[in-house]
């Protein structure tokens, strides 16, 4: 059965990759990094912002708007993408990192997931097909299989969530119903390169229209990372996009990318907006330090963000210091045009296969 989706490998520089993913709301540019807008908005921001940033995806979070508004009431507000405005690709989780990382509250077998909900402490369960009909509800381009993710450090514990991941994926793709959403399996397996290699093949193997790394950026090192994205670039096919979730420093990009990955997503450049950071080249600014009080520069002297062409250092330490919403707002601009124009020019690079000059130079600020 023919489907909207195709990935199109446009250029490769070492294991950087340059491509394409049609989707039935417009092309995906990749290497990208999608913006997450967990309830379905992007925290601060308006879609005309986002617009403005040239932003080609963003995540929504499947948990959460199952328990507010309600996948059913987003169905019939006409899908996520009437609900919010929002006419580009939209990706949604499958609810699995939320197993894990509200753990304390949820118990987990075989069959799914019973969880007490943060927002009011009634019971909920969830199970492969239960996130499969609420993200169909939800409507989002591309779609995720339920997983579990494990501490990364637990070996006995990783391979049983391993397993069950890869059972789930097998049931989601039994459970999905429309053709206009493409599902991703995700890779699991901790810190243990053997068990990744063994995850890789697995969901290789299922032959879905795109496939994602998880269960990174949850306490392993970056030298632990890397490892393992060199194991999964080694397996996972290359005529399909790979997903790092949950990965978006700037160094992350680059890092990635360097090994095989594609899409790239973070709730970081807008929670260090609300916290009164910005990337810069030469790492993070806190403008809420006193120093910036006189300071007349842009955040970021060759940034072609909207913060940084139209206000000072001054005014946004002015912004942080009295809370006012703006700062929050002109920040997160900032962050996710830092993000979004990074992968950009990690795009362009590869394309003129100069994307290791490129690294190497990144690394050198």
């Amino acid at each position: 059965m023919s489907t909207p989706f195709e990935f199109e490998l446009i250029a490769q520089d070492g294991r950087a990759r340059a491509g394409l993913f049609h989707t039935p709301h417009g092309d995906i540019p990749t290497p990208i990094f999608a913006p997450v807008g967990t309830q379905a908005t992007v925290k601060s921001l308006t879609p005309a912002h986002l617009n403005q940033i040239q932003s080609s995806l963003i995540l929504a979070n499947t948990y959460h708007l199952y328990l507010r508004p309600g996948d059913e009431l987003v169905a019939e507000m006409g899908g996520l993408h009437a609900f919010m405005n929002w006419s580009r690709p939209i990706l949604t989780d499958s609810g699995g990192f939320q197993v894990f990382s509200l753990g304390g509250i949820n118990q987990i077998d075989d069959e799914g997931v019973t969880f007490k909900s943060h927002v009011d402490g009634s019971m909920h369960r969830l199970t492969p097909e239960r996130s499969m009909a609420i993200q169909e509800n939800l409507g989002a381009d591309i779609i995720m299989a339920f997983d579990e993710c494990a501490e990364p450090y637990d070996r006995d514990y990783n391979e049983i969530a391993m397993q069950r991941t890869h059972a789930w994926a097998r049931r989601c793709i039994n459970a999905k119903t429309r053709t206009d959403q493409a599902l991703f399996g995700i890779v699991q397996g901790g810190i243990f390169p053997d068990l990744r290699q063994q995850s890789a093949e697995f969901i290789a193997s299922l032959n879905l229209p795109g496939n994602a790394i998880g269960g990174l950026s949850v306490g392993e090192t970056k030298v632990e990372m890397h490892t393992i994205l060199e194991v999964v670039d080694a397996v996972l096919p290359e005529d399909k996009p790979r997903y790092l979730m949950g990965v978006g420093t700037p160094d992350d990009l680059v890092n990635g990318v360097l090994r095989g990955v594609d899409i790239f997503d973070c709730v970081l450049p807008t929670r260090l907006a609300r916290h009164k950071a910005a990337f810069s080249g030469r790492g993070r600014i806190n403008i809420g330090k006193a120093e910036y009080a006189r300071d007349p520069r842009p955040l970021v002297e060759d940034c072609a963000c909207y913060t940084c062409q139209n206000f000072s250092r001054a005014y946004l330490r002015h912004l942080v210091s009295v809370k006012e919403m703006l700062a929050s707002t002109l920040l997160s601009i900032h962050n996710l045009h830092t993000l979004i124009h990074l992968a950009q020019e990690m795009r362009q690079a590869i394309i003129a296969g100069q994307f290791e000059q490129f690294a190497q130079s990144y690394f050198a600020q």
